[in-house]
């Protein structure tokens, strides 16, 4: 089954309640939340704080995508702000899976994102391991870019070492997703799709995320 992660980077954040509560009622499976700390991507978002005053809004997944150097030192605050899982970066730690069993130990999912060009190696040896990989289709840090069509051929490869692995694990893709690259990467054998502008901008919501199963 495919599940929907709309990113609230792209949500105004004047109203940022309203506009969770607007994707759940227009069938959003889960809260794709970006957080980035300036160094390791070139912007800065929101914290654990923000995390814990929007838990209280909307019992969605929450999905915590951490775009963040030294993963490690935050996740114990994500944990307590009521995250369901957690996502690093496998280029932004030097010990991945002890941080993958320390988001586990905290009782939540976790799972490994890599940028457009890192090779799928830097996950094999983790995939038993993790609930989820989240490949990026643009380079992280900006909401609104175009998709990378090269993530296509990357997701069949993933997909394919998955299986042959006998795993059951999410793919997601994060960036430039709408209603054509939807397409392309669920025929890819992605399970999880983030899209931020598509859905914030559009004028019906409930159609731009069932757009994006169908």
């Amino acid at each position: 089954m495919i599940k929907v992660a709309p990113s609230i980077l792209s949500a105004d954040f004047a109203y940022l309640a309203d506009e969770i509560k607007k994707i759940e009622t227009a069938g959003a499976d889960w809260v794709h939340i970006d957080v980035m700390d300036g160094t390791f991507v070139p912007n800065l978002t929101f914290g654990a704080p923000v995390v814990k005053k929007i838990r209280k809004v909307t019992d969605l997944f929450f999905d915590c995508h951490l775009m963040v150097n030294n993963p490690e030192q935050y996740i114990e605050d994500f944990a307590d702000a009521g995250a369901d899982m957690v996502v690093v970066h496998a280029e932004a730690t030097k010990h991945l899976h002890r941080c993958v069993q320390y988001i586990k130990n905290k009782g939540m999912q976790a799972g490994v994102a890599l940028n457009p060009a890192s090779p799928l190696c830097l996950v094999e040896e983790i995939l038993p391991d993790v609930d989820i990989v989240l490949l990026m289709s643009v380079n992280p840090g900006f909401g609104g870019q175009s998709f990378i069509e090269t993530t296509v051929p990357k997701i069949a490869r993933l997909r394919k070492m998955i299986d042959d692995a006998g795993l059951n694990i999410e793919i997601q893709v994060d960036g430039g997703i709408n209603d054509k690259t939807s397409k392309l990467v669920r025929e890819a054998g992605a399970t999880v799709l983030v899209a931020g502008s598509y859905v914030y901008g559009a004028a019906d919501t409930k159609a731009a995320i069932a757009s994006l199963k169908a």
